[in-house]
This record gives structure tokens, sequence and C-alpha cells, in this order.
């Protein structure tokens, strides 16, 4: 009797172990689910883009408000539960640089403190990069002061588009994905079917050699590379040429930004000078900034092509700008580095936007 009674209790026992373990299991699963969730959420630098992201990947961008004290400081309130969750917060930190950027440092702070799993700050255009070296005595280095204030606020990571000069990378103690904008700016090129025999790929300085090589083994033609020589922070001339020529030929000048139009303008009368039979433009970030529209309204350019690393605002609109999306490949990096899959796989990749 107190045998089978020890042998009832066992076995009751048992099952209770057994249903504990069920619901331990079952509760680890979900909380695994939990932890790996994906969360996109946005600043006000750059709405538009965020929510083409968020198209592209499927997903409502995250409810967080953002709001100003009366004397200017920021506030920001995450308005969901974002604990165990993979957070990417998309913000440029274009015009107005300091607000966008301190915009930026406290949205990854309050993730941190909410206790988000994993934070990448998606920062398209990253502002203060052409600051990346002591040109001068007594000057700071504040790309590398931003990337240390990333870094320090709680980004795990950061991914970012066409830095102005490459070493950045080196700048942040985090690991960064840095994408290039060739493919989708590639693609309208294309489209306009130049015969490469009478084209030109033109490099508006020596730093930009390397994009230029890359869009003639693209499109094909032959490089150019303009002889610039900075007067100050905000004048430079253009005067020579070198490599082949440009007489009767349509010549496509691309850069990383166009922020005064100064250095594209200058190049474009230089190559109008030489022969230049039609002029396109292409640039990554098209800041727009200053006297821009007038300098670029007064040069020989038939055709400017950005992407929307930074809002599409008045300026571009004057212009008559064309704007191509670079939200397919940001969505595209964001599920890979999400999925820990390969993100150089974009590099050369077209990602089209459906």
């Amino acid at each position: 009797m107190l045998k089978s009674s020890h042998a009832s209790a066992s076995s009751s026992t048992d099952r209770l172990v057994r249903m504990d373990r069920t619901h331990l299991e079952s509760a680890m699963t979900r909380s695994n689910e939990s932890s790996t969730e994906l969360r996109v959420f946005s600043g006000t630098a750059n709405q538009p883009l965020a929510e083409k992201i968020g198209q592209h990947l499927g997903l409502k961008i995250g409810k967080i408000a953002i709001t100003r004290f009366p004397d200017g400081e920021i506030s920001v309130k995450i308005e969901e539960d974002v604990r165990g969750r993979d957070v990417f917060i998309i913000q440029p930190t274009s015009p107005p640089v300091n607000e966008n950027l301190m915009e930026l440092l406290t949205m990854i702070d309050a993730f941190r403190r909410a206790s988000a799993q994993r934070i990448t700050a998606v920062v398209p255009y990253y502002g203060y990069a052409r600051q990346d070296r002591k040109d001068e005595g007594r000057v700071p280095i504040t790309a590398k002061l931003v990337a240390n204030l990333i870094s320090k606020a709680g980004a795990d990571r950061v991914l970012c588009m066409d830095l102005h000069a490459a070493q950045i990378q080196g700048f942040f103690d985090v690991p960064v994905d840095h994408l290039y904008s060739v493919p989708v700016i590639h693609g309208h090129f294309t489209h306009l079917n130049i015969n490469p025999e009478e084209l030109v790929i033109v490099s508006p300085d020596v730093g930009r050699i390397k994009l230029a090589q890359k869009f003639v083994g693209r499109l094909g033609g032959e490089l150019v590379i303009i002889d610039k020589r900075r007067k100050s922070s905000v004048e430079t001339a253009q005067e020579n040429i070198i490599g082949a020529s440009v007489e009767g030929k349509t010549a496509i000048l691309f850069d990383d930004m166009i922020s005064t139009g100064g250095s594209i303008a200058g190049a474009a009368h230089s190559l109008k000078r030489h022969g230049a039979a039609k002029i396109y433009v292409g640039a990554t970030h098209g800041i727009f900034c200053g006297r821009a529209i007038e300098i670029l309204s007064a040069a020989p350019i038939d055709e400017i092509v950005v992407t929307d690393t930074i809002p599409v605002d008045d300026a571009r609109r004057k212009l008559g700008v064309v704007t191509q999306t670079v939200a397919p490949l940001l969505a595209e990096a964001i599920r890979r580095i999400h999925n820990s899959e390969s993100v150089s796989y974009l590099f050369d990749t077209v990602i089209g936007d459906d």
C-alpha cells in the first residue's frame, strides 16, 4: 500500500518536472524569439526615407516621441517595449547637423537604458566627415570626435553610406558597415544608353578616382580627372584636365556629396571649356547649402542625380534634381545585419525598388 502510494507520488512528481521543463523550454523559446525581434525607429532628420525602409522590410516604424523643451533641449520617449530587441535607428546627421546629431545620441541613450539587446545607428549621411584629419595646426579631428560620441552613447554597430573618407570607419570602436550608392546611381545612367566610345567618367579630384573607376567598370568610357586646388573652405579652382580628351564627349561627373556646389560647378565649367558636349552629375548626398542653387543653376550641367540620404527639399525641386532612393539597399543591409548575413554582397548588387 505504501509502495503503491510512493510510486504514485513519484509518477506525479515526474509529470510535474516534465511540465515545468516544457513550460521553461516554451518560455525560453518565446524569450529567444523576442530577443531577436527586429525593430526600426526613426529620428526627425529623414522620416520619408525611414518609412520607405520600413515598407521594404514589411515593418511599421516604431513609436517614439521626439519633442523640444521650451529652451530647445531634446526630449525622447520610446512608446513601446524594446527590451531584448534588435533596434535600428535611422538618423542622418544632415543639416541642421548639430540638432540631428544630438537627437541621434539622445535616442541611442534612451534605447540603451530601455535594455535593447543591440542598437545599430543607421547614419546614411555622416556629418563632420570632411574634418577627418589635421591639415593644419591647432585644429580638431571632429569626424573622430563624432564617432566617439556615437560609440560612447551606446551604439553597438553603425551602418552608413559613402563616407567622405573611407578611413572614418576606423574611427569607431564598434563594427561599421559601409555601403556604396554605386549600384543605385549606376542604374539611372545605364538607362540613358550612352555609347561607351562617346563617354568619359570624371573624377572631380584625385580623392574620387577609385569611385570614378567603379563607374568606368560599370558604364564603360574613359577616365578623366579634374585638377582641383582648394583656396579656402568654400572656394576651389579647377583648371587642368588629366586623362582622355573630352572633346565632343558626354561627361558624367561623380562625387560623394554636393554641398555649396562650387567644386561641381567649377568642374563642369572646365569640362565645357575643353569641349564636352553634355555634362551629367551624380552624387550620393545632396546637401545644397549656401549659394548652391545659384551656383549650380549657372553651371553648364544637363542633369544632376542624387539619392535620398538627405530629404528632398525646395532646393532640389528648384534645380530639377533627379532623386534615386537608397531605401531598398539600406533595408536589405538591415535585414542582413539582423540575420547575421554578409553585407559585402550589396557592394556590387542592384537591389530593386519594387
